[in-house]
């Protein structure tokens, strides 16, 4: 994947270290919250506001460059956009968030007829699954946020790694 920096320069957006910062911290923590990232970025040298993570984030996701998730009335969660075709699944306890690969693997993976009828032109469809994940189905600490231990309890695979954010 090209490095920040590219590509703030592809998407014809200006290179400043608070982009680099909220971009760096979501390749290295996909499925961040707002508070997440503001957390993480200010851990580093940035020194961001609450607004200029907010208005980087929009910047960024209109661009093509983040993806915005929002399970529900979960807060929402960003990933960098990494050009394929994937889901998520959530636990409904401890508000887990992984990846799942699409079934069929191409745009839009559901079927548009129904909604092309309606004189929609669909491009994408966004599944979530929704269940309990294998701890908080097991009672381990349910809806306590379970950490690293978790990574052990997914299948992850080059083309959809594995990426645990608690609460």
């Amino acid at each position: 994947m090209p490095s920040s920096s590219q590509l703030l320069h592809e998407a014809g957006l200006r290179v400043t270290a608070p982009r680099l910062a909220v971009l760096e911290t979501l390749r290295e923590h996909p499925h961040a919250d707002v508070a997440e990232v503001l957390r993480r970025t200010r851990e580093g040298t940035t020194t961001i506001s609450v607004q200029g993570v907010y208005d980087v984030l929009t910047i960024l996701a209109e661009n093509g460059l983040i993806r915005r998730i929002q399970p529900g009335s979960s807060s929402a969660r960003f990933e960098l956009e990494r050009g394929d075709n994937h889901h998520h699944a959530v636990c409904r306890a401890c508000q887990v968030l992984v990846d799942i690969p699409c079934g069929t693997g191409a745009a839009p993976c559901l079927d548009p007829r129904p909604v092309s009828g309606l004189g929609f032109q669909v491009d994408e469809a966004e599944v979530i699954y929704w269940g309990l994940c294998p701890r908080c189905q097991a009672g381990e600490d349910a809806g306590a946020g379970h950490g690293a231990a978790d990574r052990a309890a997914y299948p992850a695979t080059p083309t959809t790694p594995l990426h645990h954010t608690p609460k």
